[in-house]
């Protein structure tokens, strides 16, 4: 099942890149808007993007946000479907 949404995630992905050579989609997506479109809390996005790398950090005075490439995203949404599969074997 998780293969499934992860390869409805990757073709949403990818759709997504081709919009955004069009301008028509930000390059970045922000930490909340990530985890809405992958399905996940933010705090199990938090935990890959950390152990991966993925994602990067900007700082403005005390604020920080996360921001993610849509290739990014499809990363972490590949690693995030290969623990659910580890899990369920």
């Amino acid at each position: 099942m998780m293969n499934l949404f992860a390869g409805a995630v990757a073709a949403w992905i990818m759709a997504a890149q081709g919009a955004v050579m069009n301008h028509q989609v930000p390059k970045y997506v922000t930490r909340t808007r990530a985890s809405l479109m992958l399905g996940i809390p933010e705090a199990e996005l938090n935990r890959i993007s950390k152990e991966s790398g993925l994602g990067h950090v900007e700082r403005a005075g005390n604020q920080e946000e996360t921001y993610f490439t849509y290739e990014e995203l499809q990363r972490i949404c590949m690693v995030a479907g290969n623990q659910v599969q580890g899990i369920l074997s």
